[in-house]
């Protein structure tokens, strides 16, 4: 079965380095994670809300935005990444690039680390596993999020009115 495995793995890779035994223990404790939060929430009797409202979707949306590009790209957040990332420069305003680096799980998880689509999906769960926990306490981390990504889009927009200005002078 091992070695049918790496054979798939090595046809998969095409010559690159693509860790897919890795990918695969990170959907395990990916799996895990799911399923323990869902084991915890039976012991205690926690619920799922019966229905997500449309400001509880869009309040998940923007908080789970920010969240993973505060996880992936913020100055501040890279000493979670160092392990697994080499610094590279700045690919935007208040954001950095790393490279990724390692073999096998340390550059699965560099992978992941690095990029906030792929995050989305770990903090949309964490968020998710708020709202049958601790809703209040998730709405309002949710808000506050929320307020800081309609923050930089304002930041973002004002610099380019500012810079439209100065070449319309």
């Amino acid at each position: 079965m091992t070695n049918t495995l790496r054979k798939e793995e090595r046809a998969y890779e095409n010559g690159t380095d693509r860790p897919l035994g890795s990918y695969l223990r990170i959907l395990t404790v990916y799996g895990g994670a799911v399923a323990g939060l869902v084991g915890l929430g039976r012991l205690v009797g926690a619920r799922p809300p019966e229905r997500i409202a449309p400001l509880d979707l869009v309040l998940m949306g923007l908080t789970t935005h920010r969240m993973s590009r505060t996880l992936s790209k913020d100055p501040v957040t890279s000493p979670l990444r160092a392990p697994f990332t080499r610094y590279a420069g700045v690919s935007g305003p208040a954001e950095l690039k790393e490279e990724v680096r390692g073999h096998g799980v340390k550059h699965a998880i560099g992978e992941l680390v690095t990029c906030p689509f792929c995050l989305a999906q770990w903090v949309a769960t964490a968020y998710a596993a708020g709202m049958v926990f601790a809703p209040g306490l998730t709405r309002l981390a949710g808000a506050t999020m929320s307020a800081v990504a309609v923050s930089d889009w304002l930041q973002l927009a004002y610099a380019r009115l500012m810079k439209a200005t100065e070449e319309g002078s």
